[in-house]
């Protein structure tokens, strides 16, 4: 029975991408289709309120800001990693999500993010004084 519940548990974990330093993550370049700006649209179940804004930065080199807004911004800096064809950000915080492109639309942590000409203004100022070192397209 131990062997049935061990194995069961190494099936669930199979596909699963687990980092344990975040230096350890090799930096990967993206498509052209994913380098960006990426922003929530309305309301996102995943959000915390309706009026929680999203924002996804993402570099042709494989740079990324997670910048979330509601009360406050929160960003987290971090990087692509690329796994058997799939794109995860990875942030410094060693949180870990897939893109999955969809159209003219990426799914990312729970929500569906679309391409914007520009971050907020509020995500715009953290990077002004805090640069991802890497150049926009």
């Amino acid at each position: 029975m131990k062997k049935i519940a061990m194995m069961a548990g190494l099936l669930a974990l199979t596909g699963c991408v687990q980092v344990d330093r975040y230096e350890d993550v090799i930096k990967h370049p993206v498509p052209a289709e994913l380098a960006g700006y990426w922003q929530s649209k309305g309301p996102q179940s995943a959000m915390v309120s309706p009026e929680a804004i999203a924002t996804l930065v993402v570099t042709q080199e494989g740079d990324t800001l997670d910048c979330r807004q509601w009360q406050r911004v929160v960003a987290v800096p971090g990087k692509m990693m690329l796994r058997s064809d799939d794109f995860y950000n990875v942030t410094r915080k060693l949180d870990i999500y897939p893109l999955d492109r969809e159209g003219s639309a990426i799914e990312y942590d729970g929500m569906i993010l679309q391409r914007v000409d520009r971050p907020t203004t509020e995500c715009a100022t953290y990077l002004s004084k805090n640069p991802l070192g890497s150049k926009l397209p």
